[in-house]
């Protein structure tokens, strides 16, 4: 079998890479090049994942203990919200008045307490084990669903967040890189926020990218009439299509652009990282993107949690409201489903900093959006949020339910490089009160 390579050493695949590609100065066809979508039917729902990375604590924000010791309660009072008998965290005064939108899952509970197994757990509903790496939310449904011309399906926002630690979370695992996200790592709250890979280099006009255009199919029929039939190569006319498609269009510039949304919506969704980042989710959706992941970090708060949470619950409470109410006022919220939770949550007991420690044996989710019911609490932990006495839900329940809210059958059976089927999600049931 010929190696296709140079005599270099370069191959053709590194040639395009360095070479054609690097002549465009664009990071966007090196994503497109693997972010093959068309593949599935078009859809007619899309989802906003947000991802608390470190761990939220539970007894601080939806599932609060007012009667419980002092070194268990901490700091914070419950609040009323919309719902009788639902209260949140007193610092969450704005997600309160649209718990009617939402439902709270209180007895989510795993055995995974070490961040990269929790988030592993957490961002696909399979179980981590060493031998196979499974695909995110993201990766999924940009395989089921095909995007619009000139949109990326999936597109990962990160931000106060370690980015190391990012790349080893909601990855397209065994599905191939096919299905990575977009990701996007800049402050969305910036003044000079933008999205690199969608503007044009200096120097580099729309016509030069169109002579360059004919030189790349040029060098790829060239390389075609020598080459061996790969999936790759295949693969190549439509990365390159859909890259020039994202050029041609300002669908996907104008998504990022923030600064043509009223100044009032941006005070609202709040002046700060996370409200921007949520309300450039909702200007993503409305453009055609599948999914769209807000990685927020960090809530692993092992001393001084309660100072900590004192900026961080405001961020989320202006954020995640707002979101919610501009969704639904503008008939989005019934084809958007939306899920909140982190890989764990928080030890019951204050420990000696001020803090709490690792917890995976309770927290809280919360599911919104894609027909799910909202103002209502599932679930249920003892008198410390030690550990679920009522409804115990795993995290493949959660799955298996944000699928279902997304018309994605979670039994359906992918196939590993190695010819291996696998289960979208191997265990799991409906919550079946999410949709009654």
């Amino acid at each position: 079998m010929p190696s296709h390579r140079y005599c270099d050493g370069i191959s053709r695949r590194n040639f395009i890479q360095a070479g054609a590609l690097g002549a465009l100065g664009l990071g966007l066809p090196g994503y497109l090049r693997h972010a093959q979508a068309g593949e599935g039917k078009a859809a007619d729902k899309s989802a906003i994942f947000i991802f608390l990375h470190g761990g939220p604590t539970h007894l601080d924000t939806f599932d609060m203990k007012p009667d419980a010791p002092v070194e268990y309660r901490g700091e914070f009072k419950p609040v009323k919200t919309n719902v009788a008998g639902i209260e949140v965290c007193e610092l969450l005064p704005k997600l309160a008045r649209q718990a009617d939108k939402f439902a709270l899952l209180r007895s989510v509970a795993h055995s995974q307490a070490e961040h990269t197994l929790g988030q592993r757990f957490l961002t696909t509903g399979n179980p981590p084990t060493p031998a196979l790496q499974y695909p995110g939310y993201g990766s999924v449904v940009s395989k089921e669903y095909r995007s619009p011309p000139g949109v990326p399906p999936y597109i990962k926002l990160n931000f106060g967040y370690d980015l190391a630690m990012a790349e080893t979370t909601q990855p397209a695992g065994y599905l191939g890189v096919a299905y990575n996200p977009f990701k996007v790592n800049g402050d969305p709250n910036g003044r000079d926020f933008s999205v690199r890979a969608l503007n044009l280099p200096d120097g580099l006009s729309k016509e030069r990218i169109d002579a360059r255009r004919g030189l790349l199919d040029g060098l790829d029929t060239t390389f075609r009439e020598v080459e061996v039939k790969s999936q790759d190569l295949d693969g190549l006319d439509k990365f390159y299509q859909q890259a020039f498609e994202m050029l041609d269009s300002p669908k996907a510039r104008e998504a990022f652009n923030l600064s043509k949304e009223p100044a009032n919506v941006r005070d609202t969704y709040g002046r700060h990282s996370f409200g921007q980042a949520c309300l450039l989710a909702r200007r993503l959706i409305e453009a055609g993107v599948l999914f769209v992941t807000i990685n927020y970090g960090s809530w692993d708060a092992h001393g001084q949690i309660f100072r900590g949470l004192k900026q961080k619950l405001p961020e989320l409470d202006s954020g995640v409201a707002t979101l919610l109410e501009d969704l639904g006022g503008r008939g989005l919220l019934e084809t958007t489903a939306v899920l909140m939770t982190g890989e764990f949550g928080r030890t019951p007991k204050v420990n000696g900093l001020a803090g709490r420690d690792h917890w995976s044996r309770a927290m809280s989710v919360v599911m919104a959006g894609g027909g799910v019911k909202g103002g209502q609490v599932i679930g249920k932990t003892n008198d410390k949020a030690e550990e679920p006495v009522d409804n115990p839900i795993k995290p493949e329940d959660v799955a298996v339910s944000f699928y279902r809210a997304l018309g994605i059958d979670p039994p359906k059976e992918y196939h590993t490089a190695a010819g291996r089927p696998i289960e979208i999600v191997r265990d799991g049931k409906v919550i079946k009160e999410l949709f009654a």
